[in-house]
Protein backbone atom coordinates (compact mmCIF):
# COMPACT_ATOMS: atom_id res chain seq x y z
CA UNK A 1 0.00 0.00 0.00
CA UNK A 2 2.57 2.22 1.11
CA UNK A 3 4.46 1.75 -2.35
CA UNK A 4 1.57 2.22 -4.11
CA UNK A 5 0.87 5.88 -2.44
CA UNK A 6 4.82 6.93 -3.31
CA UNK A 7 4.39 5.90 -6.38
CA UNK A 8 1.37 7.65 -7.29
CA UNK A 9 2.72 10.79 -5.40
CA UNK A 10 5.72 10.69 -7.64
CA UNK A 11 3.55 10.90 -10.30
CA UNK A 12 1.79 14.17 -8.82
CA UNK A 13 5.00 15.94 -8.50
CA UNK A 14 5.82 14.68 -11.75
CA UNK A 15 2.48 16.22 -13.43
CA UNK A 16 2.97 19.32 -11.40
CA UNK A 17 6.73 19.74 -12.09
CA UNK A 18 5.79 19.25 -15.92
CA UNK A 19 3.32 21.99 -16.07
CA UNK A 20 5.27 24.70 -14.47
CA UNK A 21 7.66 23.24 -16.77
CA UNK A 22 5.55 24.00 -19.94
CA UNK A 23 3.96 27.23 -18.38
CA UNK A 24 7.82 28.88 -17.60
CA UNK A 25 9.11 27.70 -22.17
CA UNK A 26 5.21 29.11 -23.02
CA UNK A 27 6.15 32.27 -21.62
CA UNK A 28 9.89 32.61 -22.36
CA UNK A 29 9.05 31.69 -26.36
CA UNK A 30 6.06 33.96 -26.12
CA UNK A 31 4.68 37.49 -25.37
CA UNK A 32 2.75 38.01 -22.91
CA UNK A 33 -1.16 37.25 -23.55
CA UNK A 34 -0.18 35.44 -26.85
CA UNK A 35 0.75 38.55 -28.75
CA UNK A 36 3.23 38.04 -32.09
CA UNK A 37 6.89 38.90 -31.11
CA UNK A 38 7.17 42.95 -32.51
CA UNK A 39 8.92 43.17 -36.07
CA UNK A 40 11.85 44.14 -36.27
CA UNK A 41 12.54 47.54 -38.83
CA UNK A 42 13.21 45.46 -41.86
CA UNK A 43 10.09 43.49 -41.20
CA UNK A 44 8.13 46.17 -40.67
CA UNK A 45 9.53 48.19 -43.95
CA UNK A 46 9.10 44.82 -45.91
CA UNK A 47 5.62 44.33 -44.38
CA UNK A 48 4.45 47.64 -46.24
CA UNK A 49 5.90 46.61 -49.42
CA UNK A 50 4.45 43.46 -49.81
CA UNK A 51 0.33 45.51 -48.97
CA UNK A 52 1.75 48.20 -51.17
CA UNK A 53 1.92 45.60 -54.11
CA UNK A 54 -0.65 42.81 -53.41
CA UNK A 55 -2.74 45.57 -52.35
CA UNK A 56 -2.39 48.41 -55.18
CA UNK A 57 -4.71 50.89 -53.18
CA UNK A 58 -3.16 53.94 -54.73
CA UNK A 59 -3.35 53.05 -57.93
CA UNK A 60 -7.61 52.71 -57.44
CA UNK A 61 -7.42 56.17 -55.65
CA UNK A 62 -5.74 57.33 -59.21
CA UNK A 63 -7.84 55.75 -61.41
CA UNK A 64 -11.25 57.12 -59.27
CA UNK A 65 -9.63 60.83 -59.34
CA UNK A 66 -8.51 60.63 -63.08
CA UNK A 67 -11.37 59.03 -64.61
CA UNK A 68 -14.19 60.67 -62.51
CA UNK A 69 -12.93 64.22 -61.94
CA UNK A 70 -10.33 64.89 -64.57
CA UNK A 71 -8.40 68.01 -64.78
CA UNK A 72 -8.47 70.27 -61.56
CA UNK A 73 -7.13 73.78 -61.81
CA UNK A 74 -7.40 76.49 -58.84
CA UNK A 75 -11.28 77.71 -58.84
CA UNK A 76 -12.55 75.44 -61.37
CA UNK A 77 -15.37 72.45 -60.80
CA UNK A 78 -12.68 69.95 -60.74
CA UNK A 79 -11.01 71.12 -58.26
CA UNK A 80 -14.27 71.81 -56.40
CA UNK A 81 -15.16 68.17 -56.88
CA UNK A 82 -11.25 67.09 -56.02
CA UNK A 83 -11.74 68.28 -52.59
CA UNK A 84 -14.97 66.53 -51.81
CA UNK A 85 -13.43 63.17 -53.45
CA UNK A 86 -10.02 63.56 -51.08
CA UNK A 87 -12.17 63.82 -48.15
CA UNK A 88 -14.38 61.09 -48.72
CA UNK A 89 -11.25 59.20 -49.26
CA UNK A 90 -9.70 60.09 -46.39
CA UNK A 91 -12.94 59.40 -44.41
CA UNK A 92 -12.89 56.04 -44.99
CA UNK A 93 -9.03 55.27 -43.60
CA UNK A 94 -10.41 55.01 -39.81
CA UNK A 95 -7.73 58.74 -39.01
CA UNK A 96 -8.19 60.04 -36.02
CA UNK A 97 -8.73 63.49 -37.84
CA UNK A 98 -9.82 64.43 -41.45
CA UNK A 99 -10.92 68.36 -42.03
CA UNK A 100 -10.61 71.20 -44.78
CA UNK A 101 -8.68 73.91 -44.34
CA UNK A 102 -10.01 77.03 -46.26
CA UNK A 103 -7.75 79.09 -48.57
CA UNK A 104 -8.70 81.53 -51.33
CA UNK A 105 -7.10 80.81 -54.77
CA UNK A 106 -6.64 82.11 -58.08
CA UNK A 107 -9.24 81.37 -60.93
CA UNK A 108 -8.38 81.87 -64.41
CA UNK A 109 -9.66 80.17 -67.77
CA UNK A 110 -8.33 79.18 -70.34
CA UNK A 111 -11.04 79.94 -73.19
CA UNK A 112 -10.59 79.56 -77.16
CA UNK A 113 -7.18 79.24 -78.49
CA UNK A 114 -5.51 79.70 -82.12
CA UNK A 115 -1.67 80.13 -82.68
CA UNK A 116 -0.48 79.78 -86.81
CA UNK A 117 2.36 80.99 -88.55
CA UNK A 118 1.92 82.20 -92.15
CA UNK A 119 5.34 82.78 -94.84
CA UNK A 120 4.61 85.57 -97.53
CA UNK A 121 4.96 82.56 -100.36
CA UNK A 122 2.24 80.42 -98.74
CA UNK A 123 -0.85 80.69 -99.38
CA UNK A 124 -2.36 79.05 -96.05
CA UNK A 125 -1.19 79.50 -92.45
CA UNK A 126 0.34 76.85 -90.90
CA UNK A 127 -1.38 75.70 -87.23
CA UNK A 128 1.04 75.62 -84.93
CA UNK A 129 0.24 73.22 -81.68
CA UNK A 130 0.04 75.89 -78.37
CA UNK A 131 -1.42 76.39 -75.33
CA UNK A 132 -2.01 79.49 -73.31
CA UNK A 133 0.55 80.31 -70.39
CA UNK A 134 -1.70 79.94 -67.58
CA UNK A 135 -2.40 83.75 -66.61
CA UNK A 136 -2.07 85.03 -69.49
CA UNK A 137 -4.69 87.87 -70.72
CA UNK A 138 -6.21 87.28 -73.48
CA UNK A 139 -6.32 88.87 -76.87
CA UNK A 140 -9.02 91.52 -78.71
CA UNK A 141 -11.41 89.26 -80.42
CA UNK A 142 -10.18 89.33 -83.78
CA UNK A 143 -6.99 88.46 -82.32
CA UNK A 144 -2.78 89.66 -82.75
CA UNK A 145 -0.67 89.06 -85.85
CA UNK A 146 2.69 90.67 -86.09
CA UNK A 147 6.21 89.56 -87.64
CA UNK A 148 7.76 86.67 -85.38
CA UNK A 149 11.57 87.34 -83.99
CA UNK A 150 12.82 84.37 -82.44
CA UNK A 151 15.37 84.49 -79.48
CA UNK A 152 17.51 81.99 -78.01
CA UNK A 153 19.25 83.80 -74.79
CA UNK A 154 18.63 87.02 -72.76
CA UNK A 155 20.91 88.37 -74.16
CA UNK A 156 20.47 88.85 -77.55
CA UNK A 157 16.76 90.00 -76.58
CA UNK A 158 18.42 92.86 -74.85
CA UNK A 159 20.70 93.41 -77.76
CA UNK A 160 17.94 93.92 -80.33
CA UNK A 161 15.73 95.96 -77.90
CA UNK A 162 12.88 98.15 -78.99
CA UNK A 163 14.00 98.87 -82.27
CA UNK A 164 14.09 95.14 -83.23
CA UNK A 165 11.20 93.83 -81.25
CA UNK A 166 8.32 96.65 -81.08
CA UNK A 167 5.00 95.34 -82.34
CA UNK A 168 6.64 91.91 -83.04
CA UNK A 169 5.64 88.46 -81.62
CA UNK A 170 9.22 87.05 -79.56
CA UNK A 171 9.50 83.62 -80.33
CA UNK A 172 11.81 82.08 -77.17
CA UNK A 173 13.55 78.73 -78.48
CA UNK A 174 15.90 77.88 -76.26
CA UNK A 175 15.62 74.06 -75.59
CA UNK A 176 16.06 72.38 -72.62
CA UNK A 177 19.32 71.05 -72.39
CA UNK A 178 19.60 67.04 -72.91
CA UNK A 179 23.29 66.28 -71.64
CA UNK A 180 21.73 66.79 -67.90
CA UNK A 181 21.62 63.35 -66.32
CA UNK A 182 18.40 65.18 -63.71
CA UNK A 183 15.97 66.33 -66.41
CA UNK A 184 14.54 69.09 -63.16
CA UNK A 185 17.94 70.42 -63.56
CA UNK A 186 17.42 70.84 -67.71
CA UNK A 187 14.13 72.50 -66.78
CA UNK A 188 15.34 74.93 -64.53
CA UNK A 189 17.50 75.92 -66.63
CA UNK A 190 15.01 76.65 -69.31
CA UNK A 191 11.65 77.55 -67.71
CA UNK A 192 12.69 81.31 -67.18
CA UNK A 193 11.69 81.90 -71.04
CA UNK A 194 8.37 80.90 -69.82
CA UNK A 195 8.07 82.45 -66.21
CA UNK A 196 9.40 85.94 -67.54
CA UNK A 197 9.57 85.85 -70.98
CA UNK A 198 6.15 88.04 -71.87
CA UNK A 199 7.20 90.89 -69.60
CA UNK A 200 10.99 90.79 -70.75
CA UNK A 201 9.54 91.16 -74.55
CA UNK A 202 6.88 93.39 -73.48
CA UNK A 203 9.52 95.87 -72.03
CA UNK A 204 10.65 96.33 -75.39
CA UNK A 205 6.96 96.51 -77.34
CA UNK A 206 6.52 93.23 -78.03
CA UNK A 207 2.83 92.34 -78.65
CA UNK A 208 2.86 88.88 -77.80
CA UNK A 209 5.15 85.82 -76.92
CA UNK A 210 5.41 82.39 -78.04
CA UNK A 211 7.62 79.69 -75.90
CA UNK A 212 9.45 76.50 -77.08
CA UNK A 213 7.68 74.15 -74.72
CA UNK A 214 9.45 72.95 -71.51
CA UNK A 215 10.06 69.41 -72.76
CA UNK A 216 13.11 66.89 -74.22
CA UNK A 217 11.33 65.04 -76.52
CA UNK A 218 10.35 66.04 -79.55
CA UNK A 219 6.68 65.28 -80.28
CA UNK A 220 3.21 67.87 -80.82
CA UNK A 221 2.21 68.12 -76.97
CA UNK A 222 2.45 71.64 -76.21
CA UNK A 223 3.19 72.39 -72.11
CA UNK A 224 1.54 74.85 -70.32
CA UNK A 225 2.76 76.01 -67.06
CA UNK A 226 2.31 79.22 -65.42
CA UNK A 227 4.18 83.24 -65.95
CA UNK A 228 4.70 85.91 -64.08
CA UNK A 229 4.07 89.16 -64.99
CA UNK A 230 6.24 92.45 -64.43
CA UNK A 231 3.48 95.29 -63.65
CA UNK A 232 6.00 97.74 -65.18
CA UNK A 233 5.13 96.52 -68.69
CA UNK A 234 2.39 96.15 -70.73
CA UNK A 235 0.73 92.57 -70.43
CA UNK A 236 0.66 91.00 -73.15
CA UNK A 237 -0.99 87.62 -74.59
CA UNK A 238 1.74 84.06 -74.08
CA UNK A 239 1.40 80.90 -75.79
CA UNK A 240 3.85 77.56 -75.17
CA UNK A 241 3.93 75.48 -78.93
CA UNK A 242 5.03 72.00 -79.36
CA UNK A 243 8.77 71.00 -79.76
CA UNK A 244 8.01 69.72 -83.08
CA UNK A 245 6.22 73.06 -83.92
CA UNK A 246 9.08 75.33 -82.26
CA UNK A 247 11.74 73.11 -84.72
CA UNK A 248 9.77 73.54 -87.57
CA UNK A 249 9.13 77.51 -86.83
CA UNK A 250 12.38 77.90 -86.12
CA UNK A 251 13.24 76.11 -89.86
CA UNK A 252 10.78 78.54 -91.45
CA UNK A 253 11.79 81.22 -89.80
CA UNK A 254 15.58 81.02 -91.23
CA UNK A 255 14.14 81.01 -95.58
CA UNK A 256 11.49 83.23 -94.43
CA UNK A 257 13.01 86.13 -91.73
CA UNK A 258 9.44 88.01 -92.41
CA UNK A 259 6.78 84.92 -91.98
CA UNK A 260 3.59 86.54 -89.57
CA UNK A 261 2.44 85.10 -86.54
CA UNK A 262 -0.96 84.92 -85.40
CA UNK A 263 -2.50 84.61 -81.66
CA UNK A 264 -5.87 84.83 -81.09
CA UNK A 265 -6.46 83.61 -77.03
CA UNK A 266 -10.35 84.04 -74.95
CA UNK A 267 -8.13 83.29 -71.74
CA UNK A 268 -8.90 85.16 -68.63
CA UNK A 269 -8.57 85.93 -64.54
CA UNK A 270 -12.15 85.91 -63.03
CA UNK A 271 -11.95 86.96 -59.06
CA UNK A 272 -10.24 84.67 -56.92
CA UNK A 273 -12.67 81.60 -55.47
CA UNK A 274 -12.81 80.01 -51.98
CA UNK A 275 -11.13 76.18 -51.73
CA UNK A 276 -9.34 74.15 -49.54
CA UNK A 277 -6.37 72.19 -48.53
CA UNK A 278 -7.51 68.59 -48.05
CA UNK A 279 -5.94 67.61 -44.51
CA UNK A 280 -5.94 63.98 -42.69
CA UNK A 281 -3.83 62.40 -39.49
CA UNK A 282 -3.13 59.70 -37.15
CA UNK A 283 -2.45 61.59 -33.93
CA UNK A 284 0.85 60.65 -32.26
CA UNK A 285 1.21 58.25 -29.44
CA UNK A 286 3.97 60.10 -27.12
CA UNK A 287 4.71 63.28 -28.72
CA UNK A 288 1.17 64.66 -30.61
CA UNK A 289 2.46 68.06 -31.00
CA UNK A 290 5.05 66.69 -33.16
CA UNK A 291 4.58 66.96 -36.60
CA UNK A 292 5.83 64.48 -40.05
CA UNK A 293 4.04 66.08 -43.12
CA UNK A 294 3.33 64.34 -46.32
CA UNK A 295 1.92 65.73 -49.65
CA UNK A 296 1.56 66.53 -52.91
CA UNK A 297 -0.89 69.07 -54.72
CA UNK A 298 -4.56 67.99 -55.70
CA UNK A 299 -4.77 71.02 -58.27
CA UNK A 300 -3.61 70.30 -61.78
CA UNK A 301 -3.26 72.16 -65.33
CA UNK A 302 -6.49 71.97 -67.41
CA UNK A 303 -5.40 69.64 -69.72
CA UNK A 304 -5.09 65.80 -69.27
CA UNK A 305 -5.94 64.48 -66.33
CA UNK A 306 -2.80 65.87 -63.98
CA UNK A 307 -1.71 62.35 -63.48
CA UNK A 308 1.61 62.51 -62.66
CA UNK A 309 1.81 66.11 -61.65
CA UNK A 310 -0.11 65.80 -59.05
CA UNK A 311 -2.04 62.99 -58.58
CA UNK A 312 0.19 60.88 -58.11
CA UNK A 313 1.38 62.32 -55.63
CA UNK A 314 -1.70 62.97 -53.79
CA UNK A 315 -2.58 59.43 -53.85
CA UNK A 316 1.02 58.21 -52.58
CA UNK A 317 0.36 60.51 -49.45
CA UNK A 318 -2.88 58.86 -48.86
CA UNK A 319 -1.18 55.82 -48.60
CA UNK A 320 1.46 56.23 -46.10
CA UNK A 321 -1.16 56.60 -43.66
CA UNK A 322 -2.98 53.53 -45.04
CA UNK A 323 0.07 51.34 -44.97
CA UNK A 324 1.04 52.49 -41.06
CA UNK A 325 -2.35 51.67 -40.21
CA UNK A 326 -2.03 48.18 -41.91
CA UNK A 327 1.44 47.28 -40.41
CA UNK A 328 -0.37 47.84 -36.39
CA UNK A 329 2.42 50.53 -36.27
CA UNK A 330 1.80 53.22 -33.82
CA UNK A 331 3.57 56.48 -34.27
CA UNK A 332 4.65 58.51 -31.50
CA UNK A 333 4.70 62.12 -33.79
CA UNK A 334 1.21 62.99 -34.90
CA UNK A 335 1.46 61.73 -39.09
CA UNK A 336 -0.47 63.92 -41.50
CA UNK A 337 -1.43 64.04 -45.00
CA UNK A 338 -1.79 67.59 -46.85
CA UNK A 339 -2.97 67.52 -50.54
CA UNK A 340 -2.51 71.08 -51.00
CA UNK A 341 -4.57 73.38 -53.62
CA UNK A 342 -3.13 75.66 -55.68
CA UNK A 343 0.75 75.04 -56.57
CA UNK A 344 0.32 75.14 -60.27
CA UNK A 345 -0.14 78.76 -59.89
CA UNK A 346 -0.07 80.57 -57.03
CA UNK A 347 1.06 78.38 -54.20
CA UNK A 348 -1.65 79.35 -52.25
CA UNK A 349 -2.28 76.25 -49.89
CA UNK A 350 0.94 76.23 -49.11
CA UNK A 351 1.50 79.42 -47.71
CA UNK A 352 -1.78 79.10 -45.97
CA UNK A 353 -0.82 76.10 -44.61
CA UNK A 354 2.47 77.25 -43.14
CA UNK A 355 1.07 80.44 -41.77
CA UNK A 356 -1.78 78.17 -39.76
CA UNK A 357 0.96 75.46 -38.43
CA UNK A 358 2.78 78.96 -37.42
CA UNK A 359 0.18 80.57 -35.68
CA UNK A 360 -0.80 77.25 -33.41
CA UNK A 361 2.92 76.86 -32.59
CA UNK A 362 2.89 73.35 -35.02
CA UNK A 363 6.63 72.10 -35.21
CA UNK A 364 7.36 70.13 -38.30
CA UNK A 365 10.08 67.71 -37.36
CA UNK A 366 9.84 66.53 -41.30
CA UNK A 367 7.58 67.49 -44.37
CA UNK A 368 7.68 65.23 -47.07
CA UNK A 369 6.55 66.11 -50.73
CA UNK A 370 5.58 64.00 -53.98
CA UNK A 371 5.89 66.04 -56.87
CA UNK A 372 7.83 64.59 -59.53
CA UNK A 373 5.09 61.89 -61.06
CA UNK A 374 4.76 58.50 -60.33
CA UNK A 375 7.95 56.73 -61.28
CA UNK A 376 10.14 54.57 -60.28
CA UNK A 377 11.26 55.50 -56.77
CA UNK A 378 15.39 56.38 -56.76
CA UNK A 379 15.43 57.98 -53.18
CA UNK A 380 14.64 61.67 -51.30
CA UNK A 381 16.80 64.82 -51.13
CA UNK A 382 17.10 66.62 -48.35
CA UNK A 383 17.38 70.68 -47.27
CA UNK A 384 16.54 72.84 -44.18
CA UNK A 385 17.97 76.03 -42.94
CA UNK A 386 21.80 75.94 -42.55
CA UNK A 387 21.96 76.16 -38.57
CA UNK A 388 19.91 72.64 -38.14
CA UNK A 389 20.62 71.00 -41.94
CA UNK A 390 23.95 69.59 -40.98
CA UNK A 391 22.66 68.06 -37.63
CA UNK A 392 19.66 66.63 -39.40
CA UNK A 393 21.57 65.10 -42.39
CA UNK A 394 24.03 63.21 -40.48
CA UNK A 395 21.23 61.37 -38.58
CA UNK A 396 19.30 60.53 -41.89
CA UNK A 397 22.18 59.38 -43.24
CA UNK A 398 22.40 56.78 -40.93
CA UNK A 399 19.22 55.86 -42.06
CA UNK A 400 20.62 54.69 -45.44
CA UNK A 401 21.20 51.44 -45.12
CA UNK A 402 17.65 50.46 -44.70
CA UNK A 403 16.74 51.79 -47.68
CA UNK A 404 19.54 49.49 -49.79
CA UNK A 405 17.64 46.77 -50.54
CA UNK A 406 14.87 48.97 -52.50
CA UNK A 407 17.87 50.78 -54.28
CA UNK A 408 17.20 54.24 -52.48
CA UNK A 409 19.87 56.73 -51.98
CA UNK A 410 19.67 59.44 -49.46
CA UNK A 411 21.15 62.65 -50.53
CA UNK A 412 20.89 66.64 -50.05
CA UNK A 413 18.63 68.12 -52.57
CA UNK A 414 15.68 70.34 -52.64
CA UNK A 415 12.19 69.62 -51.41
CA UNK A 416 9.11 70.69 -52.85
CA UNK A 417 7.17 74.28 -53.61
CA UNK A 418 4.52 73.39 -51.29
CA UNK A 419 6.35 72.99 -48.07
CA UNK A 420 8.88 75.22 -49.15
CA UNK A 421 7.19 78.33 -46.61
CA UNK A 422 7.23 75.49 -43.58
CA UNK A 423 11.39 76.21 -44.22
CA UNK A 424 11.74 79.00 -41.75
CA UNK A 425 10.89 76.86 -38.82
CA UNK A 426 13.43 75.01 -38.53
CA UNK A 427 12.65 71.66 -39.28
CA UNK A 428 13.92 68.98 -42.27
CA UNK A 429 12.36 69.36 -45.99
CA UNK A 430 12.57 66.35 -47.81
CA UNK A 431 11.37 65.53 -51.95
CA UNK A 432 10.94 62.13 -52.75
CA UNK A 433 12.49 61.68 -55.87
CA UNK A 434 11.89 59.34 -58.32
CA UNK A 435 13.47 58.58 -61.68
CA UNK A 436 13.07 61.75 -63.66
CA UNK A 437 13.65 60.54 -67.69
CA UNK A 438 10.33 60.62 -68.64
CA UNK A 439 8.46 62.99 -66.25
CA UNK A 440 8.48 66.10 -68.92
CA UNK A 441 7.23 63.78 -71.72
CA UNK A 442 3.91 64.69 -69.99
CA UNK A 443 3.52 67.61 -67.46
CA UNK A 444 1.58 70.25 -67.95
CA UNK A 445 0.33 68.03 -71.08
CA UNK A 446 -2.92 66.50 -72.30
CA UNK A 447 -0.80 63.24 -72.42
CA UNK A 448 -0.77 63.46 -68.81
CA UNK A 449 -3.54 61.05 -68.33
CA UNK A 450 -3.98 57.52 -65.97
CA UNK A 451 -2.87 55.52 -68.76
CA UNK A 452 0.97 57.18 -68.18
CA UNK A 453 1.13 56.04 -64.42
CA UNK A 454 2.72 52.27 -63.75
CA UNK A 455 0.43 50.75 -61.52
CA UNK A 456 4.00 49.06 -59.70
CA UNK A 457 5.98 52.29 -60.22
CA UNK A 458 3.35 54.30 -58.36
CA UNK A 459 3.24 51.84 -55.27
CA UNK A 460 6.60 51.45 -54.91
CA UNK A 461 6.52 55.47 -54.20
CA UNK A 462 3.97 55.24 -51.39
CA UNK A 463 5.63 52.17 -49.84
CA UNK A 464 9.12 53.98 -49.84
CA UNK A 465 7.50 56.88 -48.52
CA UNK A 466 5.65 55.43 -45.89
CA UNK A 467 9.05 53.57 -44.80
CA UNK A 468 11.16 57.06 -44.49
CA UNK A 469 8.11 58.35 -42.01
CA UNK A 470 8.31 55.02 -40.15
CA UNK A 471 11.98 55.60 -39.24
CA UNK A 472 11.54 59.44 -38.99
CA UNK A 473 9.43 58.70 -36.69
CA UNK A 474 10.53 55.84 -34.40
CA UNK A 475 13.99 57.55 -34.37
CA UNK A 476 13.45 60.92 -34.32
CA UNK A 477 16.51 63.82 -35.58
Amino acid sequence: MRNLEKNNFKKSLLIVFSTLSFSLFSQAQSPAEGRAAPKNDQQLIREMYNTALRDPAAYRWLESLCLNIGHRLSGSPGAEKAVQWSKSMLDTMGLDSVWLQPVMVPHWVRGEEMVSVKAKNQSKAQVLSALALGGSVGTPANGISAPIVEINDWDVLDKIGEQGLKGKIVFYNRPMDPTYIRTFEAYGCAVDQRVHGASRAAKYGAIGVMVRSMALRIDDFPHTGTLRYDSTYPLIPAVAISTLAAENLSDLLKTNPDAVGSIKLGCKTLPDAPSFNVIGEIRGSEKPDEFILVGGHLDSWDVGHGAHDDGAGCVQSMEVLRLLKASGYKPKRTIRCVLFMNEENGLRGGRQYAAEAERKGEYHLCAIETDAGGFTPRGFGFEAEESVFQTFFEKVKALQPHFEPYGLVLTKGGSGADISPLRGMKGLLCGYSPDSQRYFDFHHTAADIFEAVHERELELGGASMAALVYLLDKYGL
